[in-house]
């Protein structure tokens, strides 16, 4: 009886900790990515899944990097359907930023390595994990199931950083005290929101009104005197914006706005030459300005999604 009742306790405990680390994922996640980290973005398909529109979501937010993630997870077994939650953060590159993260679902972690085998992936050795290193479309991207609820995925070069923090042998962000700050201004509860600091505003700004030609700005010298960036997506059965740009001074954020009510009526062009007849979503657009804060907020339905350029849509 005793044997049974010291099992039953450790079945408890080991489901309360899986449950736990699924509740504070975001935590968690944050705590395990490396100091170097610029930008940060939480997801929650599990939100999202609820959603009939969830598809139309799905392609507008989700980015050709993210996509290419997904195909090379499915190598070793792990589909979209198996993932609740992603933090993925990015940090500079030699070419273009590298993306990393965690991700909180449902793992099974000898399943994985079974699939692996038949898959011919070797387990690479990896501050004592097995990494198994992905190829379709991202080569050298590799996974680590931490444990059947969370796992680790990034360029094999980065994955030890992750690792390290998420053991706590290494500062992670949950430590940077521009993060930390930045967390209180956020909408948790929106099932996408994110955060950015310095040259990774602008990366963050690099998708907007790209596939309008007539928009052309050099990002990076817009965006040169703001901080950092908080935004937030929530979806009903409209799809709300919400983000805010923190610049170094009041004039700076005054010029920033300028800038972005600038931008506004040149979309307003673009849209009217190259949609003739269908709404504007970036119409409604509300940029207001606080000090040093320009805020930014945008409601758009989600048949507009499909044709509108820009929002969401990050190089990422």
């Amino acid at each position: 009886m005793r044997r049974t009742f010291l099992s039953l306790m450790v079945v408890m405990a080991a489901g309360i900790t899986q449950e736990s680390t699924a509740q504070d994922f975001p935590s968690t996640a944050m705590a395990g990515l490396p100091s170097q980290t610029l930008r940060v973005e939480y997801s929650s398909a599990a939100k999202l899944r609820k959603l009939t529109n969830y598809q139309s979501l799905r392609q507008r937010f989700l980015g050709p990097r993210l996509e290419e993630l997904e195909a090379a997870l499915a190598q070793i077994g792990i589909h979209e359907d198996d993932i609740d939650k992603l933090m993925i953060g990015w940090k500079p590159g030699d070419k273009e930023m590298d993306l990393y993260g965690f991700a909180s679902g449902r793992f099974d972690k000898a399943g994985v390595a079974r699939r692996a085998e038949t898959q011919n992936l070797t387990p690479t050795p990896l501050e004592g994990q097995e990494a198994y290193c992905l190829q379709a479309g991202m080569a050298g991207t590799c996974v680590v199931v931490l444990e059947n609820s969370l796992g680790a995925f990034g360029p094999l070069a980065t994955l030890p950083s992750l690792l390290e923090a998420h053991a706590g042998q290494a500062p992670g962000l949950n430590s940077d005290v521009r993060f930390s700050s930045l967390m209180a201004d956020l909408n948790k509860d929106a099932p996408i929101w994110g955060i950015a600091l310095q040259s990774a505003v602008a990366d963050y700004f690099a998708g907007w009104l790209s596939a309008q030609n007539s928009v052309k700005l050099d990002w990076s010298k817009v965006f040169a005197k703001v901080d950092s960036l908080t935004h937030s997506i929530d979806a009903a059965d409209r799809v709300n914006l919400d983000m805010k740009l923190n610049c170094a001074t009041p004039e700076d954020a005054a010029t920033l706005r300028q800038v972005l009510d600038g931008m506004r009526l040149v979309q307003q062009y673009a849209w009217q030459a190259q949609n003739p007849g269908r709404k504007n979503p970036y119409e409604a657009m509300n940029v207001n300005l606080n000090q040093r804060q320009v805020g930014l907020q945008i409601t758009s339905a989600y048949a507009d999604l499909q044709v509108a350029s820009g929002i969401g849509a990050a190089k990422n």
